[in-house]
Protein backbone atom coordinates (compact mmCIF):
# COMPACT_ATOMS: atom_id res chain seq x y z
CA UNK A 1 0.00 0.00 0.00
CA UNK A 2 1.30 3.08 -0.95
CA UNK A 3 0.22 6.14 1.72
CA UNK A 4 0.77 9.71 1.02
CA UNK A 5 2.15 12.21 3.85
CA UNK A 6 -1.43 12.84 5.02
CA UNK A 7 -2.22 9.22 5.76
CA UNK A 8 0.81 8.28 6.98
CA UNK A 9 0.02 10.74 9.50
CA UNK A 10 -3.71 9.68 10.02
CA UNK A 11 -2.45 6.40 10.47
CA UNK A 12 0.32 7.46 13.14
CA UNK A 13 -1.99 9.60 15.18
CA UNK A 14 -4.70 6.40 15.35
CA UNK A 15 -1.48 3.86 16.49
CA UNK A 16 -2.30 3.56 20.78
CA UNK A 17 0.94 5.54 22.32
CA UNK A 18 3.28 2.07 23.51
CA UNK A 19 3.72 1.61 19.80
CA UNK A 20 4.14 5.35 19.14
CA UNK A 21 7.03 5.77 21.73
CA UNK A 22 8.65 2.54 21.18
CA UNK A 23 8.85 3.29 16.71
CA UNK A 24 9.72 6.91 18.35
CA UNK A 25 12.55 5.54 20.78
CA UNK A 26 14.45 3.21 17.55
CA UNK A 27 13.98 6.66 15.69
CA UNK A 28 15.55 8.62 18.77
CA UNK A 29 18.43 6.04 18.70
CA UNK A 30 19.31 6.30 14.90
CA UNK A 31 18.01 2.57 14.93
CA UNK A 32 16.14 3.29 11.83
CA UNK A 33 16.11 -0.04 10.56
CA UNK A 34 14.45 -1.33 13.31
CA UNK A 35 11.79 1.34 13.41
CA UNK A 36 11.25 0.36 9.95
CA UNK A 37 10.88 -3.33 11.31
CA UNK A 38 8.08 -2.04 14.05
CA UNK A 39 6.13 0.13 11.91
CA UNK A 40 6.03 -3.01 9.42
CA UNK A 41 4.87 -5.47 12.32
CA UNK A 42 2.41 -3.13 13.49
CA UNK A 43 0.92 -2.10 9.96
CA UNK A 44 1.37 -5.08 7.65
CA UNK A 45 -2.45 -6.06 8.99
CA UNK A 46 -4.89 -5.01 9.06
CA UNK A 47 -3.77 -1.77 7.32
CA UNK A 48 -1.25 -3.25 4.54
CA UNK A 49 1.73 -1.18 5.07
CA UNK A 50 4.97 -2.86 3.94
CA UNK A 51 8.50 -1.86 3.83
CA UNK A 52 8.53 1.12 1.68
CA UNK A 53 4.98 3.06 3.51
CA UNK A 54 7.57 1.81 6.61
CA UNK A 55 10.55 3.78 5.36
CA UNK A 56 8.43 7.02 4.26
CA UNK A 57 6.55 6.65 8.00
CA UNK A 58 10.36 6.39 9.42
CA UNK A 59 11.50 8.98 7.70
CA UNK A 60 8.42 11.34 8.51
CA UNK A 61 9.27 10.65 12.36
CA UNK A 62 13.07 11.76 11.85
CA UNK A 63 12.08 14.62 10.51
CA UNK A 64 9.52 15.32 13.13
CA UNK A 65 12.60 14.67 15.66
CA UNK A 66 15.32 16.57 13.69
CA UNK A 67 18.24 17.40 15.93
CA UNK A 68 16.98 15.25 18.67
CA UNK A 69 17.82 12.10 17.09
CA UNK A 70 21.16 10.61 18.71
CA UNK A 71 23.18 9.75 15.54
CA UNK A 72 25.77 7.38 15.18
CA UNK A 73 29.07 9.08 15.20
CA UNK A 74 31.10 9.32 11.70
CA UNK A 75 33.91 7.13 11.13
CA UNK A 76 37.19 8.71 11.33
CA UNK A 77 39.05 9.13 7.59
CA UNK A 78 42.21 10.44 8.45
CA UNK A 79 45.17 8.99 8.12
CA UNK A 80 46.33 9.39 11.54
CA UNK A 81 43.26 7.76 13.19
CA UNK A 82 43.34 4.90 10.85
CA UNK A 83 47.05 4.48 11.06
CA UNK A 84 46.25 4.17 14.80
CA UNK A 85 43.39 2.01 14.21
CA UNK A 86 45.37 -0.25 12.04
CA UNK A 87 48.35 -0.43 14.47
CA UNK A 88 45.44 -2.11 17.42
CA UNK A 89 44.75 -5.17 14.74
CA UNK A 90 45.75 -8.50 16.50
CA UNK A 91 47.28 -10.00 13.46
CA UNK A 92 49.37 -7.83 10.83
CA UNK A 93 47.73 -6.80 8.35
CA UNK A 94 48.48 -7.78 4.98
CA UNK A 95 46.15 -5.28 2.87
CA UNK A 96 43.41 -3.23 3.26
CA UNK A 97 40.52 -2.90 1.42
CA UNK A 98 37.17 -1.31 0.28
CA UNK A 99 34.04 -3.01 -0.10
CA UNK A 100 30.40 -2.02 -1.14
CA UNK A 101 27.59 -2.53 1.47
CA UNK A 102 24.23 -1.00 1.33
CA UNK A 103 21.03 -1.17 3.61
CA UNK A 104 17.47 0.68 3.32
CA UNK A 105 18.66 3.45 5.25
CA UNK A 106 22.29 4.58 3.93
CA UNK A 107 21.41 3.66 1.04
CA UNK A 108 25.02 2.73 -0.84
CA UNK A 109 28.28 2.92 1.64
CA UNK A 110 31.86 1.67 1.43
CA UNK A 111 33.53 -0.20 4.63
CA UNK A 112 37.01 -0.45 4.70
CA UNK A 113 38.80 -3.24 6.00
CA UNK A 114 42.08 -4.23 7.61
CA UNK A 115 42.82 -7.58 5.94
CA UNK A 116 45.37 -9.61 8.76
CA UNK A 117 47.02 -13.06 8.63
CA UNK A 118 48.25 -14.86 12.34
CA UNK A 119 45.41 -14.87 12.99
CA UNK A 120 43.07 -14.08 9.24
CA UNK A 121 40.89 -11.72 9.90
CA UNK A 122 38.84 -8.49 8.12
CA UNK A 123 39.23 -5.60 10.81
CA UNK A 124 37.06 -2.85 10.29
CA UNK A 125 38.51 0.16 9.66
CA UNK A 126 35.94 3.07 8.62
CA UNK A 127 32.43 3.08 7.50
CA UNK A 128 32.09 5.36 4.54
CA UNK A 129 28.54 6.46 4.30
CA UNK A 130 27.49 9.96 1.97
CA UNK A 131 27.80 11.89 4.88
CA UNK A 132 31.07 10.54 6.14
CA UNK A 133 32.37 11.03 2.38
CA UNK A 134 31.07 14.48 2.22
CA UNK A 135 32.44 15.81 5.04
CA UNK A 136 36.28 14.47 3.89
CA UNK A 137 35.81 15.56 0.57
CA UNK A 138 34.32 18.85 1.26
CA UNK A 139 31.71 20.34 -0.92
CA UNK A 140 34.44 20.89 -3.78
CA UNK A 141 33.64 17.66 -5.09
CA UNK A 142 30.38 17.18 -4.93
CA UNK A 143 30.26 17.11 -8.67
CA UNK A 144 32.93 14.61 -9.38
CA UNK A 145 32.08 11.38 -12.10
CA UNK A 146 33.02 8.87 -9.19
CA UNK A 147 30.25 8.51 -5.87
CA UNK A 148 31.71 10.22 -3.55
CA UNK A 149 31.57 8.01 -1.01
CA UNK A 150 34.14 5.31 -3.27
CA UNK A 151 35.77 8.35 -3.88
CA UNK A 152 36.32 9.41 -0.13
CA UNK A 153 37.22 5.48 0.72
CA UNK A 154 39.85 4.90 -1.77
CA UNK A 155 41.86 7.88 -0.59
CA UNK A 156 41.25 7.11 2.75
CA UNK A 157 42.26 3.21 2.20
CA UNK A 158 44.81 3.62 -0.19
CA UNK A 159 46.70 5.81 2.15
CA UNK A 160 46.10 3.79 4.90
CA UNK A 161 47.82 0.83 2.75
CA UNK A 162 50.81 3.23 1.50
CA UNK A 163 51.43 3.93 5.22
CA UNK A 164 51.27 0.22 5.98
CA UNK A 165 53.51 -0.66 3.05
CA UNK A 166 51.02 -3.07 2.12
CA UNK A 167 48.24 -3.63 -0.66
CA UNK A 168 45.32 -1.79 -1.22
CA UNK A 169 42.09 -3.19 -3.04
CA UNK A 170 39.28 -1.85 -4.36
CA UNK A 171 37.55 -4.16 -7.21
CA UNK A 172 34.71 -2.01 -8.09
CA UNK A 173 35.50 1.94 -7.34
CA UNK A 174 33.33 3.20 -10.55
CA UNK A 175 29.98 1.12 -9.59
CA UNK A 176 28.59 0.27 -6.41
CA UNK A 177 28.77 -3.71 -6.00
CA UNK A 178 28.56 -5.70 -2.90
CA UNK A 179 29.67 -8.57 -4.80
CA UNK A 180 32.90 -7.82 -6.64
CA UNK A 181 35.91 -9.94 -6.25
CA UNK A 182 37.65 -9.96 -3.05
CA UNK A 183 41.43 -9.37 -2.43
CA UNK A 184 43.41 -12.68 -2.80
CA UNK A 185 46.83 -12.49 -1.68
Amino acid sequence: MDMNKTARTEWWESLPAGIRDEIDGYVLQDSLLMAVRAVVAVGRVPHGIGVGTAQLIAHDRCLHHGDRIAREPESPLDLESLAYRAAGCEGRVVAIEAIWDGDTVHDWFVRLLALTTDPAAEVPMATVYWSTAKRHLGEDEEDAPRHPVATAAERAGRALAEHLSVPFHFASPDTPDDEAPRWRP
